[in-house]
């Protein structure tokens, strides 16, 4: 058998790297995932990775030499022009800017949801939830009946927040629950996304422990 195409570098955490995953799992590729240990970055890593960042996409050209892709979105943008499979994206081109806007406000979203869980004090852990909140709430006014984020369909929109979900699907339900308290269409689509195969399959069996090993080791205060 030969040789997958391409290789995924990516880290068991990143929620960067799960955008990828997703959607070269959607779109049905074979592809090999090489863990990279970001704490102590090779130097074969380095050479390949000009921001010194995950995820790298390496794809092998027929002549059997090999073209690194660098920064999550380019990867994913590549991957839909690319590989057959189910669109993530709209054919309409105004539908597809109103994805891509919501794709940018997912950044931001990430941003602080990151910083809330990272919060060794009560004062910060409120400050960024609030901020969070509303994100949400933007979220919550823009989302239709479901289950994802364009009706039936499952699109690029989803691939990039389902990493942001994941979070709060590995914290105390208590938990999750303050911060999705009164938004009814975030909390259905976030159970849809957690329900997909290709966001079950992203993430290693084990990345509730080491998420959870990580906050620990970051001291937050959401696993006193």
């Amino acid at each position: 058998m030969s040789e997958p195409m391409l290789k995924l570098i990516s880290h068991p955490l990143c929620p960067f790297v799960q955008r990828s995953a997703i959607v070269l799992l959607e779109k049905g590729v074979a592809f090999e995932r090489i863990q990279v240990d970001l704490a102590t970055k090779p130097d074969w890593f380095l050479a390949l990775s000009p921001t010194g960042k995950v995820p790298l996409l390496l794809v092998r050209r027929p002549d059997g030499t090999e073209v690194t892709i660098f920064e999550s979105m380019v990867i994913c943008e590549y991957l839909e022009e690319s590989q057959s499979g189910a669109p993530m994206y709209s054919t309409d081109p105004l539908a597809r800017a109103r994805q891509r806007s919501w794709i940018e406000f997912a950044g931001s979203t990430l941003s602080d949801a990151w910083q809330f869980l990272h919060a060794t004090d009560r004062l910060t852990a409120e400050t960024r939830q609030a901020a969070l909140r509303t994100k949400l709430e933007r979220l919550e006014s823009e989302l239709g009946a479901g289950p994802y984020f364009d009706g039936f369909h499952f699109s690029m929109v989803d691939a990039v927040f389902a990493p942001i979900f994941r979070y709060f699907g590995m914290l105390d339900p208590a938990l999750s629950g303050r911060v999705f308290h009164e938004l009814p269409r975030v909390d259905a689509w976030r159970y849809a996304l957690a329900d997909r195969p290709s966001v079950i399959h992203a993430v290693g069996a084990d990345y509730g422990s080491r998420l959870r090993e990580y906050l620990q080791q970051q001291r937050s205060i959401h696993l006193d």
